[in-house]
């Protein structure tokens, strides 16, 4: 994710659990590598933990480097290991990392329709996971909150369901901001009646064993612990999309 534009050095100092880990993703993106599968649909894993049944529904996770994966091999991404986890389960998916490391809400709703059309197989269902990068840049949450409904608003459009993973900003913001930015993700939520996740990053919060050196991303085993406390949301949000087919 990006360096951000805005001085963040003193969330380095602070003693609140969330503003230790979000700085940390203001110091990541001039070396963040491209994304380890583009955009256009290639599949998130190779070889995932359980095979992928060849009828499988597409879930499509589209977001920035917590999904694309940053600095973890393909096959431990999140979307890499949620497939695995839910076909583990008997629960058939096919999970595509449409995830761009440094990407904001902005850049996101540019590339949406590319990403989109560039699908061999209509996605049943959407996950988006966007926002973390405006925070760390101080860019207005009514941007942040307009951008998120283009996005939801065209996936709408094309008969996508989407559930949304949540993202918190940083305390050191200020009140105001947190106020503005915070109830973003449950407002869009209830607005398209899409399933939340409120916050992607809250099972590895302040847990250096399950993070990078950045003390933000997850690593490996984050990346397990994120998917065992949502892939049975997926699931429910999936076997609804189903339903509406």
């Amino acid at each position: 994710m990006r360096r951000s534009s805005i001085a963040l050095a003193p969330v380095l100092v602070l003693a609140v659990p969330l503003a230790l880990p979000l700085a940390g993703l203001a110091g990541c993106s001039q070396k963040a590598p491209a994304p380890e599968v583009v955009a256009t649909g290639a599949p998130a894993a190779a070889a995932a933990t359980a095979p992928v049944p060849a009828d499988a529904p597409v879930i499509l996770a589209f977001g920035d480097s917590l999904y694309a994966g940053y600095q973890l091999p393909p096959t431990d991404s999140y979307p890499a290991k949620l497939e695995g986890a839910l076909n583990a389960e008997g629960v058939k998916a096919r999970v595509v990392n449409a995830g761009v490391s440094g990407d904001t809400t902005a850049a996101a709703r540019q590339r949406l329709a590319f990403t989109l059309d560039n699908q061999p197989v209509k996605p049943t269902l959407a996950l988006v996971g966007l926002g973390g990068n405006d925070m760390l840049r101080g860019l207005p949450p009514a941007e942040t909150r307009a951008n998120l409904d283009a996005i939801l608003a065209e996936f709408q459009k094309r008969k996508i369901p989407v559930m949304l993973t949540g993202m918190l900003a940083a305390p050191n913001l200020g009140a105001d901001y947190v106020k503005a930015f915070n109830p973003i993700w449950p407002s869009l939520a209830r607005k398209y009646d899409a399933p939340l996740v409120p916050f992607f990053l809250a099972p590895v919060l302040g847990q250096d064993k399950l993070l990078l050196e950045d003390h933000v991303h997850p690593n490996t085993q984050g990346v397990e612990r994120i998917v065992a406390a949502t892939k049975d949301e997926v699931a429910k949000a999936l076997k609804a999309a189903e339903a509406r087919k």
